[in-house]
């Protein structure tokens, strides 16, 4: 880092430090601006700072932007599955991975090393079903020779639990989760869509025999199809030290998820209070996702996973590796971090905490909420790796469809676009807060009489200024397959949609009031497709010589590139939704703008 400032500043660059964090933990994130134009993100390692009880303190690299500490990680063994749970994977099945992109033993051990070193002290292991996993003994066995590792459990769909548990308590695991969504077995079959229920009974039976207390049974509770079994599943909690968690209906690709099909967690609470009035609520640990009740006398317990009517993000401690090696830092999240690939690169564990840790830090405060999550793209239940328990930076998977950039004029003074491997890498790397740039507030566009004004920017001088804007147009399977292709009806959806935003961006004084009208240097408008939520990410970026700034030409050219692109592919669909409109960053004027989030 030192090496880098000295170069640009024997180059006549200036640095000023945006945004650190590192007062309590042992590491801290410095981001700096080379001023004018680029920016730098530097992991600084102080040293270890111990606290008052003679503790480190908890990983930097595990704790995210609001304070949250991710002490544990659930992993997928397999995507693979010996059931067909209608919740969890699509009637027709999934795509299954190729087995060399799959987790080896050995990797999955490393990764569990490095997280259990940097504070993780629970894990469980989830699938697909991960029992069906040929070497999850061995794997288990391994977990409990890491110092620190207080918990292994496992989430099983109970099939062949019966026959593997003695040889799973002896490996050394500590917790079993265990799926039954109906006690009517032909309504289990229904929804599993496969045979089994006496095998899944059995596997609870003898868990509660080999000591296991509580045996969690994990039940979806689905309208007009088993809630009308809570009753019965509370009844289960009388002469039996189980944990039942009813669990909402949750959104993901290929379960048909509908609104109406969900029972929120007060109406099953009143459902049951109905029957059991002195139904209470028992304390439970803060970072726990289940909301406990118990019926008084009952050996056992009632658990209800609310991540749909009423989210515990705040709280959160979790993280995901999916079979294939992605890092998920929400369930309900589309973005993740290949682990594999720079494990295989041959990264040192440094690298790997480093890449880790910008994508806890990008760890947004709370999930989109019910009715938006069911419009995103995620992967199906089945490729995540286990109901719940939870919540790629794959540095995104964007597919690149190269578009020329037209333009007014050569830009000299504008770095060549990133490529898509740059722009994702700086994407991880930027998440850490900006700093607030807002000011005492000021009514530039009236006077004092409270009338329209525009803005008088006669005493300026002029300069150089840039701005860059996105927008992201959502628009579903069929019709981001058609543009892909370049087979809309309508003609090639994104040459239309660059002519439209450059040429907006030079109406911007006529379509919105009181903008001055500017001579544009440059304009470009540029296009990522992005396959995991069917979406074309739009940016632009302009240029003038001027005396105010280009932000609004900016948003301008996306916003009507996005219309154009909804107007393209309309006769396709109008499940459309354009959405993140924002301005990324601004340069030239008396204060600087950069979006690093």
């Amino acid at each position: 880092m030192d090496k880098l400032m000295v170069h640009y500043v024997n180059r006549g660059y200036k640095f000023q430090k945006l945004y650190t964090n590192a007062p309590t933990h042992s590491l801290a994130i410095c981001v700096c601006q080379i001023i004018p134009t680029m920016t730098f993100y530097c992991w600084l390692l102080p040293q270890e700072r111990v606290q008052d009880d003679g503790t480190l303190p908890f990983s930097a690299f595990l704790t995210d932007n609001f304070g949250r500490r991710h002490s544990y990680l659930r992993i997928s063994l397999t995507e693979k599955c010996n059931l067909r749970c209608q919740y969890c994977m699509p009637e027709e099945g999934v795509k299954l991975t190729p087995r060399n992109q799959l987790l080896t033993t050995s990797e999955i051990m490393t990764l569990a090393r490095l997280f259990v070193q940097e504070g993780v002290d629970k894990i469980r292991l989830t699938g697909g079903e991960p029992l069906i996993r040929p070497d999850v003994l061995d794997i288990i066995a391994g977990l409990r020779t890491l110092e620190g590792l207080k918990t292994i459990a496992v989430t099983t769909n109970g099939i062949n639990l019966a026959r593997l548990l003695p040889k799973l308590k002896n490996a050394g695991l500590d917790m079993i989760n265990i799926s039954l969504d109906s006690l009517v077995p032909a309504k289990f079959e229904f929804i599993v869509r496969r045979k089994g229920f006496h095998k899944v009974i059995e596997g609870i039976d003898k868990a509660i025999e080999m000591g296991y207390s509580p045996v969690k049974v994990n039940c979806v509770v689905m309208r007009g199809l088993n809630e009308d079994e809570l009753l019965d599943f509370v009844a289960l909690t009388e002469k039996k030290p189980l944990e039942v968690r009813f669990i909402e209906y949750m959104p993901f690709d290929g379960n048909k998820w509908n609104f109406k099909k969900m029972v929120s967690y007060q109406e099953m609470l009143d459902h049951i209070r109905q029957q059991w009035p002195n139904f209470e609520m028992l304390q439970t640990d803060h970072t726990g996702t289940a909301k406990t009740c118990k019926v008084p006398g009952f050996k056992g317990q009632v658990g209800f996973i609310t991540s749909m009517s009423e989210h515990f993000c705040g709280s959160c401690n979790r993280l995901r590796i999916t079979a294939d090696g992605s890092l998920k830092v929400c369930l309900f999240g589309n973005s993740e971090v290949s682990l594999r690939d720079v494990l295989r690169s041959g990264a040192p564990d440094k690298e790997l905490l480093q890449i880790i840790g910008a994508a806890v830090g990008n760890k947004k405060k709370h999930h989109a909420g019910m009715f938006s999550i069911s419009q995103m793209k995620n992967r199906p239940m089945i490729l995540i790796g286990g109901l719940l328990m939870n919540a790629k930076i794959n540095l995104p998977r964007y597919f690149v469809r190269p578009c020329h950039n037209q333009s007014s004029s050569e830009d000299p003074c504008l770095k060549p676009r990133r490529s898509v491997s740059d722009q994702t890498k700086l994407a991880t790397n930027s998440n850490k807060t900006h700093l607030d740039e807002t000011s005492e507030a000021q009514l530039t566009h009236t006077d004092t009489q409270g009338r329209a004004n525009m803005v008088d920017t006669g005493g300026k001088v002029p300069t150089c200024r840039t701005a860059t804007a996105h927008a992201t147009v959502i628009l579903g399977t069929a019709a981001f397959q058609l543009l892909q292709a370049n087979q809309l009806a309508k003609g090639d959806a994104l040459t239309v949609a660059q002519l439209a935003g450059i040429m907006a961006s030079k109406q911007t004084s006529t379509l919105i009031p009181l903008c001055h009208p500017l001579p544009l240097d440059h304009i470009s408008v540029t296009f990522d497709l992005d396959e995991w939520q069917n979406a074309v990410v739009i940016t632009a970026v302009c240029r003038t010589t001027g005396r105010t700034g280009v932000e609004m030409e900016a948003l301008t050219a996306v916003s009507v590139a996005a219309l154009t692109v909804y107007d393209m592919c309309k006769a396709v669909t109008h499940d459309i939704i354009i959405t993140d409109v924002k301005l990324v960053s601004k340069t030239g004027g008396k204060k600087d703008f950069h979006r690093y989030c």
